[in-house]
């Protein structure tokens, strides 16, 4: 196997990647929460404890689990060069105005030798008095309250958004948010330098840099020859189209075409995954409020114009979408059943959002005990975990993965 090959979202899963949350869950605090896209504070030791059930269930499958700040800090390890642009990148994305705080920031940051240590600084954030004789000398020093040099990145343990792993390519993501557009700066890094998944080889589908916003979470695999990805509050149509042509005009891949889903445009849609994921072969789990206001659309690579795509809308359900593209007959298992009431709840709690370890085969959120009773009664394998405390991030178990390795479907 390639040491990055996705191509679909249920084979057997061999290497994912996590973040174990860290101190950026400790520097929320009330008044920065809606800035920060947090809609409360979850109690880091639990959270951790939960994390690591999390992790230990995928080893328990026979999962290989790496962590963000490993690879970040054996990407930086390769030379002082690539430490030294990292220090400085991560500076000027901070947004960091003063010549005189970059210095001092700089010569902080520089002076970590520990790199997994100065990785975790930058992620949990730096407060103004984590700085050596940090002085009041700028206006807005004087005037703003706000407590950090540098914002803390406490969306980062949902490793599913800044990145997307796509055959044996990546797609870095261009983040909707100011606030988690930090977050690729890892993933730029691993793929460019670690010794194992970084490569000069390795195709980038998308790239941080180009203006339209496109998140991971919104990209799901469904086969070697076509992706679905959803036009979703952080996901502009724009950047479907770039992703597409990428796919198929300027790397080598077997894609032949890209399914669109225009989904609402509110938080509790936030992405593709949120309401809409991949059980087994015909299966796929959904939120059932959005199966009839989806619209899909189809490109493909247009046959009379060069590098141009067709644009088609798609009439139907969503089963009969799935089954015709999927050639295969697709059943939607509705989360939270036909109960209204337990399926807003359990989807505000994730309860569409799966991760598969193989077909048929899912890691879930315990607290979401309708759905996980409905699956059950689909012939889905449910492994649970506890989650009281990595739920209040708004992000399930796929939310909080990216997969490095599949098996191959047979």
């Amino acid at each position: 196997m390639k040491n990055l090959q996705i191509k679909s979202e249920i084979g057997e899963l061999k290497t994912v990647l996590l973040h174990r949350p860290g101190g950026e869950l400790e520097n929320l605090t009330p008044k920065w929460l809606n800035q920060l896209l947090f809609d409360d504070i979850p109690w880091l030791d639990l959270a951790q404890k939960e994390h690591d059930a999390f992790a230990q269930t995928f080893r328990d499958n026979g999962v290989e689990v790496l962590y963000l700040t490993d690879l970040v800090a054996e990407s930086l390890a390769q030379s002082e060069n690539i430490k030294m642009r990292f220090i400085d990148q991560f500076i000027e994305e901070s947004l960091v105005t003063s010549d005189t705080l970059k210095a001092k920031l700089k010569d902080f940051l520089n002076s970590f030798e520990d790199l997994k240590e100065l990785i975790c600084l930058t992620m949990a954030g730096i407060r103004k008095y984590d700085l050596p004789n940090f002085e009041k000398r700028t206006l807005s020093d004087h005037i703003r309250d706000y407590p950090f040099i540098t914002d803390p990145m406490p969306n980062l343990y949902f490793t599913r958004d800044p990145f997307a792993i796509i055959d044996s390519g990546v797609a870095i993501s261009k983040m909707f948010s100011q606030t988690r557009s930090r977050e690729t700066i890892y993933g730029e890094y691993i793929f460019r330098y670690h010794p194992k998944y970084g490569s000069p080889d390795v195709a980038w589908f998308y790239d941080r840099n180009q203006l339209p916003s496109i998140e991971g979470g919104d990209i799901l695999v469904l086969s070697d020859k076509i992706l679905a990805v959803g036009v979703s509050q952080r996901t502009h149509p724009a950047a479907i189209e770039k992703l597409a042509k990428n796919l198929f005009f300027f790397n080598e891949t077997g894609y032949e075409m890209v399914l669109a889903f225009d989904i609402p445009k509110h938080r509790a849609f936030m992405h593709l995954d949120t309401i809409f994921t991949q059980v087994d072969y015909d299966k796929f789990l959904i939120h059932q409020d959005v199966e009839t206001v989806l619209k899909a659309f189809e490109l493909r690579p247009s046959k009379d114009r060069k590098h141009k795509l067709d644009v088609i809308p798609i009439e139907g359900t969503l089963d009969s979408i799935l089954s015709k593209y999927l050639n295969r007959k697709v059943t939607l298992i509705p989360c939270g059943g036909d109960d209204l009431v337990a399926a807003d709840r359990e989807q505000w709690n994730d309860g569409a959002n799966t991760i598969c370890l193989r077909p048929g085969e899912v890691i879930v959120y315990e607290r979401n005990h309708i759905t996980n009773g409905i699956l059950r009664s689909y012939g889905i394998k449910v492994h649970t975990i506890p989650s009281s405390e990595l739920s209040r991030g708004r992000g399930g178990p796929r939310c909080m993965s990216m997969p490095f390795q599949r098996l191959d479907l047979e």
